[in-house]
């Protein structure tokens, strides 16, 4: 379970930052315009990263690329599955008539329905929380400009 214990506070901790930043938007009714999520790409970005370096740092000298890889997905997963439900549960319990306005924005004759609007939240979690993972794993790993990794070239 200590293997477990990163991801899962830091992964809560961004889904508590992403809530909040979706819940002061609907204070101001923002929250229908998607252009405003792009500020949780941030939000995910910050948290994954300090995730990535308490992992680093709990680790000290035994961090592993994988281990770390794992991490920081599990991170940006566990906060895009709580996040998800929360907004299930703002769109279908707290403020039914969201979903209407948000698809609004497109004015489309499209039947989009909740269950599409869901999949798209949790898959543009996922992606960045995929995207944000190969990118802060490259920072992280190991060079091969070192001594000791010069031995390991052809």
């Amino acid at each position: 379970m200590k293997n477990f214990s990163i991801p899962i506070k830091y992964g809560l901790l961004i889904s508590v930052g992403l809530i909040a930043y979706f819940l002061i938007l609907s204070v101001f009714n923002a929250h229908i315009y998607p252009l405003f999520s792009l500020f949780n790409g941030v939000i995910m970005a910050l948290g994954m990263w300090l995730a990535l370096k308490a992992y680093r740092d709990d680790k000290g000298t035994k961090f592993k690329y994988q281990k770390g890889f794992m991490a920081s997905l599990l991170t940006g997963f566990n906060a895009t599955i709580v996040f998800t439900v929360f907004f299930a549960f703002y769109a279908t319990e707290l403020n039914p008539d969201f979903l209407g306005n948000l698809i609004n924005m497109w004015r489309t004759d499209y039947g989009t329905d909740i269950g599409i609007v869901l999949f798209v939240v949790a898959v543009m979690g996922f992606a960045t929380s995929l995207v944000l993972t190969l990118a802060y794993m490259q920072l992280f790993k190991d060079s091969w400009n070192t001594k000791e990794g010069q031995q390991h070239t052809y």
